[in-house]
């Protein structure tokens, strides 16, 4: 039966030897990523599920291949990682922030392509939407539950919209700064967003920030600050919503963006972003609070963002799309999305006009 088998793909880090040889590094970069978690090497053998014996084995192994220490030990301070054990976990991040949602897309068509093998398997809807916690968490609870199986392909907004529009997607994902950036936003999304054929389905509000590493060491108090000479950015990718917002930003101040070092440093995904700025290779980004949370990263909040879900008005009453609002609705998946820091998850769900969203002079400025 196709609906018992999930499409998953994985990267793994190999490193070859001079020999040809392969040395597989996710054993040890799992036992690293406990040890810096807990403190302690005996918290990550137990998250890790290893014995002791068995956890200093990999370490040392890995010690020897690298030709430097990974741990350091005391009595008082337990243990901690040394700075290549520290940039080893970091790279790693790193690597799997960006691969995580080309592989997540990668398997969802592959899951596409496997079901087609099996005529019983239910049709899915497919969503076209940025990297973000709440979509990648409804993904998981929606084909966990096989309530209202789902087919993710992450894309900017404006591709998204552009799916929706050309009938090549059933939602499409997109966010909107509250305030001042709104309209300019808008109108960037205009040529594919019909205030008459769509409707939108309202996520959630999500806290937009600069991240900076945690004692901040330049100072960095504003958008202002990335043009100070020492100040290393990080940017999002070419044609990204966030990489709009901060070039709006940027231009209010008259500021020039190729005054901004790094401005050209793009990454994919907002844990991409934190991640290269906990690894030490920038100094500033611009994400979503939850990235900075889970990196340790400090959060200066620029502006608070909708999230909404694009559809075409005909397919609001069919049962997959039904089951989808259902889950949106559900306790469960509102206690995910509320334990997400800097998510607001209050009107979640709620299923509106494009006039009732943003008022009836931006649907004027859209439809013009």
């Amino acid at each position: 039966m196709g609906h018992k088998f999930r499409a998953r793909l994985n990267s793994e880090w190999m490193l070859e030897r001079p020999d040809g040889s392969l040395l597989s590094l996710s054993e040890v970069l799992r036992l690293l990523s406990a040890i810096d978690a807990t403190g302690h090497i005996s918290g990550a053998c137990k998250a890790c599920g290893l014995s002791y014996r068995h956890a200093w084995g990999i370490l040392r192994k890995a010690e020897q291949e690298f030709e430097t220490a990974l741990i350091e030990t005391s009595r008082r301070q337990g243990t901690k990682l040394t700075p290549f054990g520290q940039h080893l976990i970091w790279a790693n991040r790193r690597v799997d922030a960006r691969l995580t949602p080309t592989l997540e897309s990668m398997a969802s068509e592959l899951q596409e392509e496997l079901e087609r093998l099996f005529p019983e398997s239910q049709p899915r809807l497919r969503l076209h939407a940025s990297h973000g916690f709440a979509v990648e968490g409804l993904m998981q609870m929606a084909n966990g539950m096989d309530m209202a199986p789902l087919e993710l392909r992450y894309r900017t907004a404006i591709e998204a919209l552009a799916s929706l529009d050309g009938g090549d997607c059933d939602l499409a994902g997109f966010q909107v700064p509250q305030g001042d950036f709104e309209l300019p936003i808008l109108l960037r999304y205009a040529p594919w967003l019909d205030p008459d054929k769509h409707r939108l389905v309202h996520l959630a509000v999500r806290n937009t920030g600069m991240f900076l590493r945690p004692d901040n060491p330049k100072n960095i108090r504003s958008i202002a600050d990335l043009v100070n000479p020492d100040v290393r950015f990080v940017n999002r990718q070419i044609g990204s919503s966030t990489r709009f917002l901060i070039s709006l930003m940027l231009e209010r101040l008259n500021i020039d963006t190729a005054r901004v070092q790094g401005f050209e440093t793009s990454e994919f995904t907002h844990m991409a972003i934190a991640a290269h700025i906990a690894s030490g290779m920038a100094d500033a980004g611009i994400g979503v609070e939850t990235a900075a949370w889970r990196c340790g990263l400090a959060f200066l909040p620029l502006v608070q963002e909708r999230y909404f879900f694009a559809v075409h008005r005909d397919t609001l009453a069919t049962a997959r799309m039904q089951r989808l609002l259902n889950l949106m609705n559900s306790e469960q998946y509102r206690s995910y999305v509320r334990q997400l820091t800097g998510y607001d998850a209050r009107h979640m769900g709620q299923v509106q006009t494009v006039e009732e969203a943003f008022g009836p002079a931006v649907t004027v400025a859209l439809r013009s």
